[in-house]
């Protein structure tokens, strides 16, 4: 597993990964860390490696884009100091497009993502001994709807600069994409955007698996 001794894993990202967490700082009991897929990475850390003594942070803010991140980094990422960071964004910079058309100026265009997100892990990366960049998703198996395929365009900008920063992809959207040939979409998330606990398990099943879990031990 690649976590190390008593390092400090720290989330940040938009309402997937916030999920009603504690302020100003989302540590502590699982009531502190949300109720979504931190928690849930954090209950399992703690039973299958307990020697680890990992410490989660989660420092998601519901409504968040990466232009958001910009303006907090350095309180609530840098500041925090992590071994290891896990950065989950750009749900909210596609779907603006969609559900605020006509407000323009709160839209996060691809150009600006892939900047904005460069910029922050260029200063975050020779902090941190281990990175996760984790993809946007949508709900819908239609790889033609409009919304689902400018979230595959931004999923591939995830992919791309995880590469160019040396840092473990998780694809959550290809984790949710092995649901379709069972399950309709809105069985996991009502809106296709905020899941429920077995839509939160699929992230954290696929967050686990990147960063090598054992699950047998």
């Amino acid at each position: 597993m690649k976590l190390g001794n008593h390092e400090k894993l720290v989330f940040i990202g938009d309402s997937i990964t916030d999920c009603g967490r504690q302020r100003p700082i989302g540590e502590g009991s699982s009531s502190a860390l949300g109720t979504g897929y931190v928690t849930q990475v954090d209950a399992l850390l703690r039973a299958f490696y307990p020697e680890l003594g990992i410490r989660v942070v989660n420092m998601g803010i519901g409504g968040n884009t990466v232009r958001d991140l910009k303006e907090r980094w350095s309180r609530d990422v840098i500041a925090q100091e992590p071994d290891w960071l896990a950065v989950k964004i750009g749900i909210n910079d596609v779907w603006r497009q969609f559900d605020a058309f006509s407000r323009p100026e709160i839209h996060v265009y691809l150009d600006e993502y892939k900047r904005t997100l460069r910029e922050l892990l260029a200063e975050v990366r020779p902090k941190v001994r281990g990175l996760v960049l984790m993809t946007p998703y949508y709900l819908e198996p239609n790889l033609e709807d409009p919304m689902r395929a400018t979230m595959d365009v931004y999923g591939a900008a995830v992919m791309e600069i995880a590469h160019e920063f040396d840092a473990i992809p998780v694809n959550t959207q290809k984790a949710f994409d092995k649901q379709w040939e069972y399950v309709y979409p809105a069985s996991l998330a009502w809106d296709r955007v905020h899941p429920d606990q077995a839509g939160h398990m699929i992230i954290t099943r696929a967050f686990l698996n990147a960063i090598d879990f054992d699950w047998n031990r």
